[in-house]
């Protein structure tokens, strides 16, 4: 069996490269179509790979979404890790989980931009909204009989803490401990996501 030494026509140069040019056309038609109107089969069309290789890549649509955006945190593991506590921890596990990835500096940086984009441009806005209500949202709708209401005001709760927290850096609340703040707003939270 004789080995082809040469790359055929169109064929990327590399895995490397041609994970860079799905996340490029991805981005590019996130901002342009939104969460909801890029699909797989788009993303590869304008990238010039087949469908299966951004699977290969990605899994689905969210997880291309999560790299192209620099999403710091999968909803993929952290959903599971929250909804999967004992339902009386739930409140107690979701600060947890907000403090261990607002926590560290590398997945901090990547939510603060998207933040201040989503607050400057209304476009950054609805692809986060679209994002957060089909990807977070409609993941925790469908794995516990939370109210819509209270998931999205636990939600809402915990992100404003980790902007006082991590980026106005107001005091106590900076340098409070994990337990802390576990301890203040879980027995909240629990309340929001147990009614």
């Amino acid at each position: 069996m004789q080995r082809r030494m040469s790359r055929g026509p169109g064929r990327r140069p590399g895995p490397t490269e041609t994970r860079e040019k799905i996340l490029a056309e991805a981005r590019a038609l996130f901002a342009e179509k939104g969460y909801d109107g890029a699909s797989l089969r788009a993303i590869a069309r304008a990238a010039g790979v087949d469908p299966a290789l951004v699977h290969h890549f990605f899994g689905n649509k969210e997880g291309v979404f999560v790299e192209a955006m620099r999403f710091p945190a999968d909803p993929a593991v952290v959903l599971p890790r929250i909804l999967g506590a004992p339902r009386e921890r739930l409140g107690e596990t979701m600060v947890r989980v907000f403090l261990e990835i607002w926590g560290d500096d590398e997945r901090r940086a990547p939510l603060l931009a998207m933040l201040r984009s989503a607050m400057t441009n209304e476009r950054a806005a609805a692809l986060l909204r679209e994002f957060v209500t089909a990807a977070l949202l409609g993941r925790a709708k469908e794995a516990t009989d939370a109210p819509p209401l209270g998931i999205q005001a636990a939600v809402g709760q915990m992100i404003g803490i980790m902007i006082l927290r991590h980026v106005v850096r107001i005091e106590p609340l900076a340098s409070a401990s994990e337990d802390e703040l576990v301890e203040l707003v879980a027995p909240t939270l629990q309340r929001y996501l147990v009614p």
